[in-house]
């Protein structure tokens, strides 16, 4: 390699972004930084109630411009003159509405403070009705059924059910939206300097998951399905995009104003973009019919399989199956939970609201502040020592609605088996074991359909610091699990996209080999708990039946 080898990887979680400076030559870490989003931090243009999530694209930008400085000054010396490409990944699907430019209208005078303005993030569920009334059409409008390479039911968290939401919802937002672009699409287009919606390069991850394009139909399903669906979607697809783009791609190279701002030099190649848990997929060295496991807030699970080897397989109830979504020329399918370790904080939450409501400590400051961040490893350790089985609850982790298998955001989280000795460890355990017990009906749709598991990898925050939790996956899914040695794995996996993009790779996979940090550590299943979690899933399996039926009962 010449001079220039050092990449960078940008991830956009849910709560904050990451940047990450690595040597392309062997995957070294140079230097990170992160910041959290200052809106969303401060909770605005939320309402959990009614599971509304909006972003401001500002906190993009902000946090874009911080991060890479930072990282940058930290790396020092002459590291900004050797860096060849950048490429991102976000959350998703996080689509906005923008104006002809491809501005986001929340950048605009008069929207600057309307939520409908702004990025809808992946875990918005205001458009349930809307993703139902997809899902009939496709099956009812006597044409193709588009919902085919999606796992046939299509999610309020995705691309069309959103901008429909936004679109009855909002006139003056209706009134001023030319197009619609995802996140990881847009930021991608901003730093080359270009984002007319009608040229951007978009992401076949995006599309093809979340967006039900296909290249066998010719991208996008068409005018007549999207009419017949509102006629308020009248001619927007032709105001969107008919080709995507794998993130092996370039988009182009740095701007002249964003390599001023990021500190930079308008050499450096800008990859197109993709969702963060394929990324990190990918630095997480995904392999074929190993399952990668992002394990956060949610569970995104990635599996590639060779198209060879797919033929007419078709997943139901998972998030879509695309070719090169995750490594360019291999089939890539995903699934994943809703919620995981946002039923953790939802519990440590609320054990601890009358702390933090009632009581004060010195100077105004509460002691939830220290119990906050003490409570869930003190709960792991006492639910740890509990036997499989022997308090009685059983709970359902579909605290914000199941994704996969089979999306259906109307379902709620449920506890059965209480008595006056069930404790706060005992809970927590069942809501542990029931994280764990939806993951397995994941990895069984799979090889229920011909798909075999070998294998399982896990990155992410929650495999690095929660042995517990780890445990009890690995004696659910009664598989061993691997847990990746890459700290960022998602911003890696970026970073290794963007030595593709650069030119200093021929392929993902030549970046994998060079860039791959391997694994710290294996979760092997403990055979005398197997039993006992067989009874406890099939309770589990009963319970959200039952919760499932009353759900939709008329």
């Amino acid at each position: 390699m010449e001079d220039k080898h050092f990449v960078i990887g940008v991830d956009y979680g849910t709560d904050s972004v990451r940047a990450l400076i690595v040597d392309a030559a062997d995957g070294r870490e140079i230097a990170s930084s992160v910041t959290a989003y200052k809106r969303w931090t401060d909770g605005l243009y939320c309402n959990a109630a009614e599971n509304r999530f909006r972003q401001h694209p500002l906190d993009y930008i902000e946090g874009l411009e911080y991060t890479i400085r930072d990282a940058l000054a930290r790396a020092g010396g002459n590291a900004a003159a050797r860096v060849a490409g950048i490429s991102i990944d976000t959350t998703g699907s996080t689509p906005a509405a923008v104006d002809k430019k491809g501005t986001p209208l929340s950048l605009l005078p008069g929207f600057e403070e309307n939520p409908n303005a702004m990025f809808i993030l992946w875990k918005d569920h205001t458009a349930i009705k809307e993703a139902g009334e997809i899902n009939e059409l496709a099956r009812s409008w006597n044409g193709f059924d588009y919902t085919k390479y999606v796992g046939g039911i299509y999610s309020s968290e995705w691309f069309w059910a959103k901008l429909l939401h936004v679109l009855r919802e909002d006139k003056a937002i209706a009134a001023q939206a030319f197009s619609w672009v995802e996140h990881c699409d847009w930021l991608p287009a901003l730093l080359c300097g270009d984002t007319n919606p009608l040229t951007m390069k978009r992401s076949r991850c995006a599309a093809g998951h979340k967006a039900m394009w296909h290249e066998s139909f010719g991208g996008l399903p068409p005018e007549e399905f999207f009419v017949k669906l509102d006629p308020k979607l009248a001619g927007l697809r032709q105001r969107l995009y008919t080709e995507t783009r794998t993130s092996d791609m370039k988009v182009g190279n740095l701007s002249a104003e964003w390599a001023q701002r990021l500190g930079l030099h308008t050499e450096v190649a800008v990859g197109v973009g993709a969702f963060d848990a394929h990324m990190g997929a990918v630095g997480g060295e995904i392999q074929p019919y190993v399952l990668s496991k992002v394990i956060g807030t949610s569970t995104c699970d990635m599996l590639v399989m060779p198209l060879a080897e797919a033929e007419d397989k078709l997943v139901p109830g998972i998030c879509g199956q695309v070719d090169g979504s995750i490594i360019p020329g291999m089939l890539g399918l995903e699934a994943g939970q809703s919620a995981f370790g946002d039923i953790y904080a939802w519990f440590r939450d609320m054990l601890l609201w009358p702390v933090g409501h009632l009581l004060q400590g010195e100077q105004g400051q509460s002691p939830a502040s220290d119990l906050h961040r003490r409570l869930i490893p003190e709960l792991s350790v006492a639910a740890a020592k509990i036997p499989p089985g022997e308090s009685g609850v059983v709970a359902l982790d579909w605290l914000n609605g199941r994704r996969t298998p089979d999306a259906d955001q109307a379902l709620t989280g449920a506890i059965s088996g209480l008595n006056l000795g069930s404790s706060a460890p005992r809970l927590f355990r069942a809501l542990v074991e029931a994280t764990a017990f939806g993951a397995r009906k994941i990895t069984e749709r799979f090889t229920a359909q011909g798909i075999p598991i070998k294998g399982v990898i896990a990155l992410g925050g929650i495999p690095k610091k929660s042995p517990f939790v780890m445990q009890v996956l690995a004696d659910v899914l009664n598989m061993k699990i691997d847990v990746a040695k890459a700290e960022q794995a998602c911003a890696l996996g970026a970073a290794m996209f963007a030595a593709v993009a650069a030119g200093l790779y021929e392929t993902v996979s030549q970046a994998q080999s060079a860039m791959g940090n391997g694994f710290e550590k294996q979760y092997v299943p403990e055979q005398k708990n197997i039993r006992q979690y067989e009874a406890l899933y099939q309770k589990y399996s009963l319970l959200g039946g039952f919760v499932e039926k009353q759900t939709h009962k008329e």
